[in-house]
């Protein structure tokens, strides 16, 4: 595993009893080894954050770029008649 460091968690007593628990059932070695999972998950679910963040920016600047708003009703009329049209673009 390489270098380590120790680091003291406080925990509430469900937590400790379900890392208990992982342990006593075989799934993981130690409840260190729960915790390293644990915080991989946790930056594993901060990356997607900050690219779910990233791409819902990205999304917001292709809307601003895309011209001026249009009421729901009016975007809608839109689309039905283009669908109206067809694929050739004719009646």
């Amino acid at each position: 595993m390489g270098r380590v460091e120790k680091v003291s968690v406080a925990l509430t007593p469900e937590m400790a009893t379900m890392m208990r628990q992982m342990v006593e059932s075989g799934e993981y070695a130690s409840v260190s080894e729960v915790m390293r999972e644990a915080l991989r998950d946790w930056r594993l679910r901060r990356i997607e954050r900050e690219r779910a963040i990233e791409e819902l920016g990205r999304l917001w600047d292709d809307g601003l770029a895309s011209g001026a708003p249009r009421s729901g009703p009016e975007a809608f009329g839109q689309i039905r008649e283009r669908l109206e049209r067809g694929p050739s673009g004719q009646d």
